[in-house]
């Protein structure tokens, strides 16, 4: 992600107060720009319209859970731990996680592609991620992992299941004992 200006913090803020009071499809440029305190132009200027500067947040706001969890689960000892621990945190914030709520609330079926077709910015960053901690922890011995790629990408779709399951009526009274499985599969599947 490219370096971000003060205005682009501006722009994405009012984006999300946007979104968390109308949901994406009702969210547009003008009122983006007024709860911004910008034109119009300047908002077009940054981005050419409102899906690019959803995206953007998107990408903003979850990578920050990557980032948190990455330094809740950086004191642990072996590479696994620390990609089991910080996966399972990762799955559990995005599902308390507001922004995310509000679009599974209000405009569910924009969730369709990344589920069914195609990974966005933010699954990538979290793919990537992943295949860093699994070649570490295949060098400190923690994970046995004959393809990398491949089995980030099986943690990936893992989680987005359990994230999506997580999403179900009723689901909030399973989540301590379904994140104590997640954190166990996950454990058993990477360990030598």
């Amino acid at each position: 992600m490219s370096q971000r200006t003060v205005e682009d913090d501006a722009l994405l803020d009012a984006a999300r107060a946007c979104v968390l009071a109308v949901g994406v499809r009702r969210t547009t440029v003008t009122d983006i720009a007024r709860r911004a305190g910008v034109s119009r132009m300047t908002l077009y200027r940054r981005h050419p319209d409102v899906t690019s500067l959803i995206q953007a947040l998107m990408t903003r706001e979850f990578s920050a859970i990557i980032g948190d969890v990455n330094r809740t689960a950086a004191t642990l000892t072996s590479a696994r731990e620390r990609l089991v621990e910080g996966a399972v945190l990762g799955a559990d914030r995005l599902t308390r996680n507001p922004l995310f709520l509000r679009i599974v609330d209000v405009d569910p079926e924009l969730l369709l592609p990344y589920v069914t077709t195609r990974l966005g910015s933010f699954q990538h960053l979290v793919v990537d991620a992943f295949e860093a901690q699994v070649r570490d922890g295949v060098a400190d011995g923690s994970i046995v992992a004959s393809d990398p790629p491949i089995v980030a990408r099986s943690i990936e779709l893992a989680l987005r299941g359990f994230v999506l399951q997580t999403l179900a009526e009723g689901a909030e009274a399973a989540r301590e004992p379904e994140l104590a499985e997640l954190r166990r599969l996950l454990d058993r599947y990477l360990s030598p």
